[in-house]
């Protein structure tokens, strides 16, 4: 349907040629815009009946008290489930730090949470395929875990900001949840509604970047840069992700399109882990909560494990 759609609009409506370079990629572009947002719209309503009653404050309390290696997993598994982007995870660090819960097992979230989300599983199985889902979220729990025990053993509580230490959250009485299935349908909604309107404009240029990419970069010239076993090939990923702000479920268009022309696995899992989950933005909101020396530690570990993934794939594949 989606591609039938694609085809409509490019090939028919605007007359353009299946074999040039902008009929492909205006084809790409409307199949790619139309699945996602359906998708993106279904899922996170289904999830949102399901999730109505956990709140941010739910998650750092089931966490809290935890064995350190049941809290991590707890963590991990957490961040993987809920919606919450690269920007909108660091309140609720703060909040896990308040609680008492080692820092170690925050960073674990704060990597997990969004690199990994339900609604990118889903969206990456519908168009990559459940194996290349699979891998993306096995490597990216693996990442979460590991980068945070790495991040324990510098003690990275000396690093964060004084004031942190002072937040009291949880004091502001709340409104108890409305339980009822009407209740629960306006909390989807409202998800779709907030989710959709803070990820819309990053979707749209992942599938706009993909479709350039699809389109008009030629299959010769990424077989002989991208495509091959050069080592280097898996850092510059790494470091071209990291201004490129956006989520789990924007950069999947990317990685279609790079896939497509031929682009290695390993370079292609570094470029959407790089992209969702080490970002300028995110940067910038962290630094608000931790020094410059443990915002540098963080980045090089995610700079090592992205690269680390990438070649081991590579290897693999």
């Amino acid at each position: 349907m989606f591609e039938s759609l694609g085809n409509l609009v490019a090939y028919q409506w605007l007359g353009l040629s299946p074999q040039g370079p902008a009929g492909a990629a205006v084809q790409f572009f409307v199949m790619d815009v139309t699945k996602i947002f359906t998708l993106l719209v279904v899922v996170i309503y289904v999830m949102g009946l399901l999730r109505a009653l956990l709140s941010p404050e739910k998650v750092r309390d089931f966490v809290r008290g935890r064995p350190k290696w049941l809290a991590r997993g707890l963590a991990i598994t957490l961040g993987a489930v809920t919606p919450f982007c690269s920007c909108s995870s660091v309140p609720l660090f703060i909040g896990f730090v308040e609680a008492g819960i080692p820092l170690s097992i925050t960073f674990s979230f704060l990597i997990a949470s969004p690199m990994i989300n339900e609604v990118a599983a889903v969206i990456l199985v519908t168009i990559l395929g459940w194996q290349l889902a699979a891998l993306y979220v096995l490597a990216g729990m693996t990442v979460a875990w590991i980068g945070g025990v790495a991040m324990g053993w510098f003690r990275p509580e000396r690093w964060v900001e004084e004031y942190v230490w002072k937040i009291h959250m949880g004091e502001v009485a709340r409104a108890a949840p409305d339980t009822s299935l009407v209740g629960r349908h306006r909390y989807a909604l409202r998800e779709v509604k907030e989710i959709v309107g803070r990820i819309w404009k990053w979707v749209v240029f992942g599938v706009a970047v993909g479709a350039l990419f699809h389109g008009f970069v030629p299959e010769a010239w990424v077989s002989e840069h991208l495509g091959g076993d050069d080592w280097y090939t898996v850092p510059l990923a790494v470091l071209v992700g990291i201004p490129l702000y956006s989520n789990a479920t924007g950069v999947i268009p990317i990685a279609e399109a790079m896939l497509g022309k031929g682009v290695a696995l390993g370079t292609v899992l570094a470029l959407m882990m790089s992209i969702a989950a080490l970002s300028l933005p995110e940067m910038l909101i962290l630094r608000k909560v931790i020094r410059w020396p443990a915002l540098a530690l963080y980045a090089g570990v995610l700079a090592v494990a992205f690269t680390l993934v990438g070649w081991g794939f590579n290897l693999i594949a």
